[in-house]
């Protein structure tokens, strides 16, 4: 989905228009991460995953030219280089209703809220949401909606409060949504990400979706929140291999302990090609024809313990991916990966964190393997 340049420049000049009658906010705020990942059941494991030494940084500026218009500008640097997080405007005529403009995180699950390193206890992020540390990540193609997922489009959102302590929020959006090559079996994360590509929707349909939550408060420091979001599309650049991806979230707040518990299923086209037969490893059903669709999906339960300066984490996440697979892979029609994770985040001084993280994985394709986690994160 292609950004609107005249759309922006009209929200630019209400923006100024509005500046000139009071005073313009404006505030920075960053995080940054570095994480060292070691995975002591392997040799040598760059052929499993990004192990080694990562650092994640981000930058945001926000600027609220008055109660109604706001904008937010955000970079990011990890493993894939630089890359524009956010650049957006907000339009707010109630809070019930605000329309977001440009390029942005749309409103998937309860994860991508807070993906940033320094707003979760753990080295790395929940495998239905990986972008980079878990392993077999070749193997896997990632996860299933790797955070954060970032696009151009349009999004209307909006919250109503009900006695200061509950609220429903909900938002639908259209976006550029993910990419590929016109032979394609997944997704193309690399296409998404490379400027030599150009940000712009390959397809010239716009990737739709939603979201609905509700939060039920009981006191000031205790909550439960539901929520349930979808999103459907096509990817490929004929616009003919579709896909569609469902997800449903819980987070239960109390003064002892959080938490929280997320599911995603996603159901994605593949291009069968010329000759199916030596494309991919498994033959016809029974019928005679080769079913073109996979389903991924995972999940993650955790618990958060917070004890003063330190914090512990108990973690249980998988994927699973049911379906044909091409002939190279090293995945069955079957294939399921779990992960265990203990995890402690020790507050140094004042919001600067070292993180540490045991993780065991048990794969149904793979031998089993531990990894390592020692990081440091900080806000700014």
């Amino acid at each position: 989905m292609r950004a609107s340049i005249p759309a922006l420049a009209l929200v630019a000049w209400l923006g100024a228009r509005e500046a000139g009658a009071q005073e313009i906010q404006r505030n920075f705020v960053g995080s940054v991460q570095l994480d060292y990942l070691s995975i002591p059941t392997e040799k040598v494991a760059d052929d499993i995953a990004l192990d080694g030494a990562t650092a994640e940084l981000s930058l945001k500026v926000g600027v609220d030219f008055s109660e109604n218009l706001s904008s937010n500008v955000k970079v990011c640097f990890a493993c894939h280089g630089f890359e524009v997080g956010a650049a957006y405007f907000d339009l707010r005529a109630a809070d019930e209703l605000n329309f977001r403009v440009g390029r942005f995180t749309p409103s998937f699950g309860d994860f991508p809220v807070r993906h940033d390193p320094a707003n979760h206890r753990t080295n790395d992020k929940p495998l239905p949401y990986d972008m980079g540390r878990m392993l077999h990540i070749r193997d896997w193609n990632m996860s299933i909606l790797p955070a954060p997922w970032v696009d151009n489009g349009l999004e209307i959102n909006g919250s109503h409060f009900f006695a200061e302590l509950s609220q429903i929020d909900y938002a639908i959006y259209a976006i550029g949504g993910p990419r590929a090559s016109a032979d394609a079996v997944d997704f193309d994360y690399i296409q998404s990400r490379t400027p030599a590509l150009y940000y712009i929707d390959n397809n010239s349909r716009p990737t739709v979706g939603g979201r609905l939550s509700g939060t039920l408060g009981f006191t000031s420091t205790a909550h439960l929140s539901l929520g349930a979001s979808g999103m459907i599309g096509t990817y490929d650049p004929d616009n003919e291999l579709s896909f569609w991806l469902v997800g449903a979230d819980l987070v239960l707040r109390t003064d002892p302990f959080i938490v929280r518990a997320e599911y995603l299923l996603r159901r994605t086209e593949m291009s069968l090609g010329l000759d199916p037969a030596s494309q991919f490893r498994y033959g016809p059903g029974a019928d005679g024809k080769y079913d073109p669709y996979f389903i991924k999906d995972g999940f993650y339960t955790e618990l958060e313990i917070p004890l003063g300066d330190v914090d512990l984490v108990g973690r249980w996440d998988g994927l699973r991916r049911l379906g044909n697979t091409v002939a190279t892979s090293e995945l069955r029609s079957d294939s399921v990966m779990l992960r265990y994770t203990a995890a402690l985040s020790y507050r140094i001084k004042a919001a600067t964190r070292l993180k540490l993280s045991g993780e065991y994985y048990d794969s149904s394709d793979f031998d089993d393997e531990i990894a390592l986690h020692v990081g440091i994160a900080s806000p700014f």
